[in-house]
């Protein structure tokens, strides 16, 4: 639940009022009394005895909402009319669309754009493939693939539940980068059949992301498709949330004047988006990480480690750590969590050393109240869109892709990873680095570009390729 009114809970209410007197004035503080807040009112019909008004206002919750109907309702001459939720109403009938990109005005442009003269495309295509990425969508088109077992922080919902989460994700890549994208949602989670599913889908698109596949199925289902095909396949729970974290990790150092090689880092999850921000983050010069999961610090001691586990412990924790969470975070400089909400408090946080970082990602409710956090370390950042530095991946996969399919590039790798980090990075100047500034906006002019620009140089060079577990 939120703590503050948020447009993802806007409703507008559709009321009758008397003309006369300060039944208008009233609708607002009626708002304000519930707690809410009133973002627009709207007179959509008047007459000499009644009002038709639109109100429309921010709630925290759905239940919070009711009540603000509740409170509207009870203002005397009030007759309410109709409800609605301004989110639900963006979704009615989905939200992205596929529009054809040529004129069909005439017989002579359908004879170009269809039959008889798309066979002489489809002919050259058939001579050499490789003209498909030229003369067809392939070149800009990514598929956006779940099998819904992972959604959001909802858990394992379903294809049907997360279709509105992907056309999300396919909306994006469209506003940021100017590709073309297309939910695909398996009604399986079967890893074989995910994996030989995407493999004869994949002709038709430039590129393939993963979204929402729960851990550890995620590992081999991407491990697997990079190895058949000839396309770039990118899991954006796991490396776009690494590039994000790295890159606001390199300015959150550079305002507390430490060094990424030299700090003490406790993470939090050790799932698809904690394995690969523990990789990228050792990748880029970590030295001592301890990862935690609900059973506390990862050692090679435990007994219940599987691959993905075993990989962290063989390469975190030097010192064999094995209490938990919270003795993990005292003296540490940096925590980064990616786990689950209400797993620290400020008293924890104020054991870290000085100076500290705290990265408190889960969403919608953070490892620790980040207010609770600020009074304590010197960088807070969250996934919410509510605090300051949030911790986003719109920030890097709509750039990364771009800069994957200009440069037509097969594979993924680590140095485009690390390529991309350092560009989000540069993107705040040292004249707007500071505490509450670490990441630039998602609505930055200049994100999307700088992190293409750095995928497409590293795939024109030679890249080292991925460890994975």
């Amino acid at each position: 639940m939120t703590t503050v009114p948020s447009v993802s809970y806007s409703i507008t209410v559709r009321l009758e009022v008397p003309a006369g007197g300060k039944a208008v004035s009233l609708l607002t503080h009626a708002v304000e009394s519930a707690g809410g807040v009133v973002t627009a009112l709207d007179v959509t019909n008047a007459g000499h005895e009644k009002l038709r008004i639109d109100v429309t206002c921010a709630a925290r919750d759905t239940d919070h909402a009711q009540a603000i109907v509740d409170q509207l309702e009870s203002v005397e001459g009030v007759v309410i009319h109709k409800v609605s939720d301004r989110t639900f109403l963006m979704h009615l009938g989905g939200k992205i669309e596929m529009q054809s990109k040529v004129p069909l005005r005439n017989r002579d442009e359908l004879s170009m754009a269809y039959t008889p003269g798309v066979a002489r495309v489809s002919m050259a295509i058939a001579r050499n493939k490789e003209d498909a990425r030229r003369l067809t969508i392939k070149r800009n088109t990514v598929a956006v693939v779940t099998d819904g077992s992972a959604v959001l922080g909802l858990g394992n919902i379903g294809p049907e539940a997360a279709l509105p989460v992907m056309e999300g994700k396919a909306a994006l890549f469209k506003r940021f980068a100017g590709i073309d994208a297309w939910p695909i949602c398996l009604d399986t989670q079967d890893t074989d059949e995910i994996v030989r599913t995407v493999q004869l889908l994949a002709p038709g698109f430039g590129g393939i992301n993963l979204e929402d596949i729960g851990a550890p199925r995620c590992f081999e289902v991407e491990r697997r498709l990079r190895e058949l095909l000839d396309i770039p396949v990118f899991h954006d729970d796991q490396h776009g949330t690494a590039i994000c974290v790295l890159a606001a990790l390199t300015n959150a150092l550079r305002v507390v004047g430490k060094k990424l090689e030299d700090v003490r880092i406790t993470m939090a999850g050790a799932g698809a988006a904690g394995n690969a921000v523990l990789r990228l983050l050792l990748a880029a010069g970590a030295r001592n990480v301890i990862v935690c999961d609900y059973r506390g610090a990862i050692s090679r001691t435990r007994d219940d480690l599987d691959d993905s586990l075993r990989w962290i412990a063989e390469h975190t924790n030097a010192e064999g750590y094995t209490g938990d969470l919270c003795g993990a975070v005292k003296g540490a400089d940096v925590f980064v969590g990616v786990s689950a909400p209400g797993i620290l408090t400020g008293a924890d946080i104020a054991t870290m050393a000085p100076g500290a970082v705290v990265f408190a990602l889960a969403n919608p409710e953070p490892e620790v109240a980040p207010d609770d956090a600020r009074e304590h370390a010197a960088v807070v950042a969250t996934g919410r869109s509510d605090y300051p530095n949030q911790i986003n991946n719109v920030l890097a996969f709509p750039g990364v892709f771009r800069g994957l399919l200009d440069a037509q590039a097969t594979q993924v790798t680590e140095d485009m990873l690390l390529a991309a980090a350092g560009a989000l990075a540069a993107v705040v100047t040292p004249e707007e680095l500071g505490p509450n500034y670490i990441i630039p906006s998602v609505f930055h002019p200049d994100v999307a570009g700088a992190v293409a620009a750095a995928v497409r140089e590293s795939a024109g060079g030679r890249a080292r390729g991925f460890t994975e577990a």
